[in-house]
């Protein structure tokens, strides 16, 4: 165990010339408005409704097992608050203690204007492979739950959902035995109908995405590879890679790809096994021309969900913790062996020991972004109060492993143009910002 001393913090800023943005960081630590925590949404799907967007995922704050399914809203799709836990845990059943429920998605039935939710049901050994259904009259409200089954009398486990522009339904289904299937709903999408077309290639997590006449289906195989159709049934071509071969797709895994106004989304989850809650997101811009799908990095990038367009970040400016931050309180310079960057230790804890930059610039005025290099030695998450120009946030810091292993958290905050800008860290109720937080350098 590290010394409670321990946040080290990189403070990364995004130098903009014209006018501040939000970015996207892939792999970052996303805090939450409503829970003040990373954001619990893994194995996400992404709806829009009224013109907000909902991401629900599996809740994996305690472990493994069930605990519930989480609704968060934006409007931005950078800013996430979190909204509601659509199915909770209960006494026995599917929705039981020591269960599996993984890989919500959430389709709107335009004939029931009801919304409903298929996801994998499973006992902790993985022996059942089945799939559940659960519908809402509202998008982020309490769901009921129905019932679970394996469609057609086969294994479902990784699932997608896929409504196509005609409003039928489809189920994207993992059958380990047989290979991944695409299975029509019934009208209410309540129920499987028949099978569509079956890939015989052993692979799972399931997405498709339709761009004019034709269908993308993404799937899990380590690359993560796509297969294109002109009809469901087929015939597919052949899988082909969309991220460089070798990256794993940037050691991700398929979970939904988006279409916001013409921008296309890839958005994968970056399991950390040992510790579900601690998996991150890594949302990348997709492009789609003709009957390619491709990604090429995954630098930090600034999406324009308004036109569809975005671009990558390749300016910032870096300010270290010990040669650009003032310490107060209880907080110190730390030496660490094989460290790559400052260590400050103590921040927060009952004597409330600080680090504040002064004189930050930014080249435009408005909502901005700040990366928080950290590194985070103690088994659960943390948390650190960040104030920027009087305005106090909490930002949430997941294990790092110590200060030698680098992670990433994110504020979104409003800047002022010019040096007038003050960012500083404190204690958040009393506590230690981290087992080892770690400021280092910050990133605008």
């Amino acid at each position: 165990m590290y010394p409670r001393a321990g946040l080290f913090v990189r403070l990364v800023f995004f130098a903009r010339a014209v006018s501040a943005s939000l970015d996207i960081v892939p792999g970052a630590t996303w805090t939450a408005a409503g829970t003040n925590k990373h954001i619990q949404a893994h194995g996400t799907g992404l709806i829009e409704a009224a013109g907000v967007y909902y991401i629900i995922g599996e809740n994996h704050t305690s472990g493994s097992s069930f605990q519930s399914i989480n609704c968060y809203s934006s409007t931005n799709l950078i800013d996430w608050t979190f909204e509601n836990e659509l199915l909770t845990l209960q006494s026995s059943g599917d929705l039981g203690p020591s269960r599996v429920v993984e890989r919500p998605k959430v389709i709107y039935n335009d004939k029931t204007r009801k919304y409903v939710m298929w996801m994998h049901i499973d006992d902790s050994s993985y022996a059942e492979a089945r799939a559940g259904v659960a519908t809402s009259s509202s998008v982020c409200g309490d769901y009921t739950y129905l019932n679970a089954s394996r469609p057609l009398g086969f294994q479902s486990r990784d699932l997608g959902l896929f409504k196509d522009t005609d409003g039928t339904g489809y189920l994207l289904t993992e059958d380990r035995a047989n290979g991944l299937r695409i299975d029509r709903l019934s009208s209410d999408y309540l129920t499987v109908e028949s099978n569509v077309h079956l890939f015989t290639a052993d692979y799972e997590a399931p997405a498709v995405y339709k761009s004019g006449s034709t269908y993308f289906m993404f799937a899990s195989a380590n690359d993560n590879k796509y297969s294109t159709a002109t009809n469901l049934a087929g015939p597919w071509s052949d899988w082909a890679n969309f991220a460089p071969a070798g990256s794993h797709t940037y050691s991700s895994q398929t979970s939904f790809v988006a279409d916001v106004n013409g921008l296309v989304m890839y958005m994968g989850d970056r399991w950390v096994s040992s510790d579900l809650a601690s998996s991150t997101y890594i949302w990348l811009p997709l492009t789609i021309s003709g009957t390619t799908a491709s990604i090429s990095s995954d630098a930090v990038w600034t999406p324009s969900f308004t036109s569809g367009t975005w671009t990558t970040v390749s300016s910032t400016t870096t300010l270290g913790a010990k040669s650009d931050g003032t310490l107060g309180g209880s907080a110190k310079s730390i030496s660490c062996s094989g460290c790559s960057s400052e260590i400050i230790g103590w921040l927060g804890g009952t004597d409330n020991g600080t680090l504040t930059f002064d004189s930050v610039k930014f080249t435009a005025t408005g909502e901005s972004t700040v990366q928080i290099s950290y590194g985070n030695g103690d088994s659960t998450q943390r948390y650190c109060s960040v104030t920027v120009n009087g305005e106090t946030h909490v930002v949430a810091f997941l294990p790092s492993g110590g200060p030698q292993t680098l992670r990433t958290s994110v504020l979104n905050v409003d800047v002022k143009q010019g040096t007038s800008n003050i960012i500083s860290f404190s204690a958040y109720n009393g506590g230690y910002c981290t087992n080892t937080p770690y400021v280092a350098d910050l990133t605008c």
